[in-house]
């Protein structure tokens, strides 16, 4: 285990580039004093290490023999990215190590050296203030005449970085280490192969043409039309160049995130990234371009800036080349050739677009010849190429237009294309949204101006309130390329292909904005411009972001004359209510993150068609609208409203409202009953009640199935729940730290599936007659941290087990569970538990009836530290956890457990012995090794010293569908690694 030694951290994890180069021939640099680690920790440190492919310099394996000693290693620190340094008891006494540690020290101040210190067996503070032994070597080494001040200055500065202290296990200390280690070391970005096309010549004629400059320090802007390859140029110098540098970054969408988060936000990323430090906090422009500047004017620096879009983003985050150290390189993309400033610019690279020969077979791997005559195919892919002028996105869009379309089809689209004038480019694309029918094109328009880079589900529910039917929808347009759902779930598209529904949207009428049926941010003012006190019937939608500058105080007025809106989404507006003529009769979703309103306006307000209504985070709302006034609310989102008091009393009455949640709402004081609500399915009130008591039902809610009340302030489970709400699925009365009491009716619940009840330490009021009804289906209980003692009486009556037959998974982690509270009745209720999770708990052993659940998969006995042996297993068993369970003495598996994959034996212990042979020898004869791959971790085990191999024998063909062995060995503390080698 390790700890940190101090606050002060200048060797931060990096997710992008570490302070490598392919000049760097080390991954890190071991310095030690050899007479007191050499041979023990650094020896395991280093082949652990080497393990991991992490290439490391230790002096007595890595120089080569003849070498002087010290420019040797001198050199070896400078080509190093890491320098760890094992201080020990006696590493003061050598003059050498101190010589070395001043130059570690020199290194990460002028060249980005990350450096992380590991005290081994000795206090940081005896660096910080010298006394002790290190006291005295230095003194001694005074004392010979030696220059010690700048030993001085590079242990006191050792001191105080954060580091590792040894004071655990061995074995976990090192993996801490090398996992730390691997965190820290560079992981360029990689260019997809699929966009590689006409790529490798464009790259070595910009390599060519940075080589001409001959400045310290060189700028390159690559610009070019959207969707021409800069990004992707960009990506593939990034990749073959970025190990060459003290620091790197690749900053993404440089416009867009600028104008969603910030120039400070960018400024941050710049700096944390190249830095290697966490949590960079810059809160005004003109404080990053100073930090920018003073951290980096010394270092070596890769920087990509991609998609610039404002020259304000070029003087923020690198706004002058002696910004920079010697060497640095820093790559813009833009589409605007004006924002490359000379004076800051010295490369510019025009981004050439694909030969006819490269964007003939980019388009051939997007449309196919699927079945079509050959000659018809030639001729009229040769036609789109010439058409797409090669422009590598337009020959996706059309390719996949196209794809699988007959010959006529391709005529007839290409009889249109030639009615778009080749100059505008973004009319090139816009064959593709013609061929939508008339709701995806509403529903792509929506997406190009309000929805890309927001998540699927959300973006979802509001485009349903709009009426799109977007499930269907959505399909449609992934399969036209016009939108793709990246990796985090979110809308995405080309920019080309937003810029086409702007362009749609604008043309509508291109001098008159008020007369757009989509407005977003900046839009708005120039409506605000023209005439705030005329009304508005053609504007449907607003999007509108203040990050920084408030909104316009007109704006209120502008709203309450925009009369055909259906979509708002507003973050931060500030005002604190609409105007009392706000009444928009279409509008269907209203979404207001994190702004100012204390209240959405005064009295009743008919808003017939709306559906949703999202005030997520609006600290300030005290209170809310009279819910009369929106009969066809569905979905309410409230969460985080800390300020809100109480709900108006409509919402009882509300007969439509499906999904409502409350979450965070802690000073609500009345909540009203529920009378009407027979529609809703989700009720969310977690972190509710701390003022007020749980609502009370008053009618039957067969639609309701979840209810989540975690953290709340409740007291009693009111019998009401069990009364009126008795489809419920899923309860979740997690960390309710005041619930002392589950009223008696919970045996109407027969759809309960889910149950959480962890960590309610309180619960002690049990009904006697039981929780649950003969039918029920409880396949999930969760226990986790709520005492038992009074809960084990109530459940030993096998009368309260009516959900045995359904429960499938149980968690009794942490119920302070000792030696036969659990008894045989329980087990031989349970015949289809498939998972059983009993970790940190006190028994010492468990009645050998755990054998008889004839379906279990999963058993977790981690963190079981009195656990002294295994109880009989039942023999369907594919995962066992008994990790850290520092009691067990041995773990003797029986070879009936033909199913297990999975077993984790990790402990601290180095008493703890497991058959290995055994264990494997049974996972590779069973069923499981035929549909799941093998996974055993052992720790604190040894084999026998007089065993000099480890046979197993394989199954008969086991090499049909081999994918190969990871094996894993490390040796004791106290002794060498052994060799292992594999013969077959």
């Amino acid at each position: 285990m390790a700890t940190s030694s101090s606050s002060v951290d200048s060797t931060p994890p990096s997710s992008s580039s570490s302070s490598s180069s392919q000049s760097c021939k080390h991954d890190v640099f071991l310095s030690f004093r050899g007479t007191d680690v050499r041979n023990t920790f650094v020896d395991h440190l280093y082949s652990a290490l080497d393990e991991q492919g992490i290439y490391t310099f230790k002096d007595d394996t890595t120089l080569p023999r003849g070498e002087t000693i010290g420019p040797s290693l001198f050199k070896a620190i400078e080509e190093s990215h890491i320098a760890v340094i094992v201080f020990s008891e006696n590493y003061a006494d050598s003059s050498w190590c101190l010589q070395e540690l001043a130059h570690i020290m020199k290194c990460k101040d002028e060249r980005g050296l990350i450096v992380m210190p590991i005290f081994y067996h000795i206090d940081p503070s005896e660096l910080r203030k010298q006394k002790g032994k290190y006291g005295k070597a230095l003194a001694k080494h005074e004392s010979e005449n030696k220059s010690v001040d700048s030993w001085r200055k590079a242990l006191a500065d050792a001191g105080n970085l954060s580091g590792d202290v040894a004071n655990g296990p061995e074995r976990r200390f090192i993996k801490q280490i090398v996992d730390t280690i691997s965190n820290r070391l560079p992981a360029p970005i990689s260019s997809d192969s699929e966009d590689l096309i006409g790529i490798k010549a464009r790259l070595q004629h910009l390599k060519s043409e940075m080589e001409k400059v001959s400045d310290r320090v060189v700028v390159v802007g690559i610009w070019g039309i959207g969707g021409g390859g800069k990004t992707t140029l960009a990506s593939a110098l990034y990749d073959e160049i970025s190990t060459n540098f003290d620091g790197s970054c690749f900053i993404k969408d440089v416009r867009e995130e600028s104008s969603r988060h910030g120039l400070e936000k960018l400024q941050e990323k710049v700096l944390s990234l190249v830095l290697k430090q966490e949590e960079m906090k810059v809160n005004r422009v003109d404080e990053g371009r100073r930090l920018i500047k003073s951290r980096l004017f010394r270092k070596k620096v890769l920087m990509v800036l991609d998609d610039i879009g404002h020259l304000d983003q070029v003087k923020g985050l690198a706004g002058s080349r002696d910004w920079f150290g010697d060497g640095s390189r820093i790559i813009i993309t833009t589409r605007d050739n004006n924002l490359l400033d000379a004076r800051i610019v010295n490369v510019v690279y025009d981004v050439r677009l694909l030969r006819e020969d490269e964007a003939t077979k980019l388009f051939h791997k997007h449309a196919p010849r699927h079945g079509m005559p050959v000659e018809d195919y030639e001729m009229l892919s040769k036609e789109v190429v010439s058409y797409a002028g090669g422009l590598p996105l337009a020959l996706k869009v059309l390719g996949s237009f196209l794809r699988d379309k007959d010959t006529s089809e391709w005529k007839s689209a290409l009889a249109r294309l030639r009615e778009i004038p080749n100059s505008e480019v973004v009319e090139k694309l816009k064959i593709s949204y013609d061929g939508l029918g008339p709701l995806e094109k509403e529903l792509f328009l929506d997406i190009a101006c309000f929805f890309r880079g927001v998540k699927k589900d959300v973006a979802m529910v509001i485009l349903d309130a709009c009426g799109f039917y977007p499930i269907i929808g959505v399909k449609v347009l992934i399969e036209k390329a016009l939108i793709t759902l990246s990796y985090e779930g979110t809308f995405e598209m080309h920019d080309l292909i937003q810029e086409m529904g702007h362009y749609i949207v604008r043309g509508e009428n291109p001098k008159n904005p008020e007369k757009h049926s989509r407005i977003w941010d900046d839009d708005v003012l120039n409506i605000i411009a023209v005439d705030s006190m005329k009304e508005n019937d053609i504007i449907e939608a607003l999007n509108i972001k203040y990050y920084n500058g408030g909104c316009p105080p007109s704006l209120p007025e502008v709203l309450a004359n925009m009369k055909e809106l259906r979509l708002i989404w507003f973050f931060r507006y500030e005002a604190t209510s609409f105007p009392r003529d706000f009444q928009p009769m279409n509008l269907c979703y209203l979404g207001l993150v994190s702004c100012s309103l204390k209240q959405l306006w005064n009295g009743y307000k008919l808003l017939p068609k709306l559906k949703v209504l999202n005030l997520y985070f609006s600290r300030n709302l005290v209170s809310t609208p009279d819910f009369n006034g929106l009969p066809c609310l569905e979905r309410m989102i409230l969460r985080g409203c800390r300020s809100l008091k109480e709900i108006h009393p409509s919402i009882g009455y509300h007969e439509r409202l499906i999904f409502l949640d409350m979450g965070g709402c802690t000073r609500l004081e009345l909540f009203p009953p529920i009378i009407r609500m027979k529609k809703l399915e989700t009720l969310r009130l977690n972190g509710c009640f701390e003022r007020c008591k749980f609502p009370d039902i008053q009618t039957n809610m067969d639609n309701l199935i979840e209810l989540s009340l975690r953290r709340s302030g409740i007291e009693v489970v009111p019998s009401s729940i069990g009364e009126y709400c008795t489809n419920l699925r899923s309860l979740d009365l997690s960390e309710c730290n005041h619930l002392q009491s589950i009223e008696g009716n919970f045996h109407r619940l027969k759809h309960l599936n889910v149950l959480h009840l962890n960590g309610c330490h309180q619960l002690n009021n049990i009904p006697v007659e039981g929780l649950f009804d003969v039918d029920c289906c409880l396949q999930m209980l969760s226990l986790r941290g709520t005492s038992l003692k009074k809960f084990h009486q109530v459940m030993v009556s096998i009368k309260h087990f009516s959900f045995s037959r359904s429960l499938v998974r149980l968690n009794l982690a942490a119920c302070n569970l000792v030696d036969g509270e659990i008894s045989s009745v329980i087990w031989k209720k349970f015949f289809n538990l498939r998972a059983l999770c009993l970790s940190k708990n006190k028994f010492s052993r468990l009645d050998s009836s755990l054998s008889q659940l004839p379906r279990l998969k999963y058993l977790d006995l981690s963190s079981c530290e009195d656990l002294v042996e295994l109880p009989d297993l039942p023999a369907s068993l594919a995962i066992l956890v008994v990790r850290w369970c520092d009691s067990l003495e041995i773990v003797d598996l029986p070879t009936k457990l033909k199913w297990l994959w999975n077993l984790d034996v990790l402990t601290e212990s180095s008493t703890t012995m497991v058959d290995v042979k055994k264990v494997v020898q049974s996972m590779l004869q069973g069923n499981a090794v035929e549909d799941y791959f093998l996974s055993l971790s052992v720790s604190g085990t040894q084999m026998s010293a007089k065993r000099k191999t480890f046979v197993l024998e394989l199954l008969p063909n086991w090499y049909n569908e081999f994918s190969g062995f990871l094996i894993y060995t490390t040796g004791d503390d106290d002794v060498d690694y052994q060799r292992l080698s594999q013969s077959f």
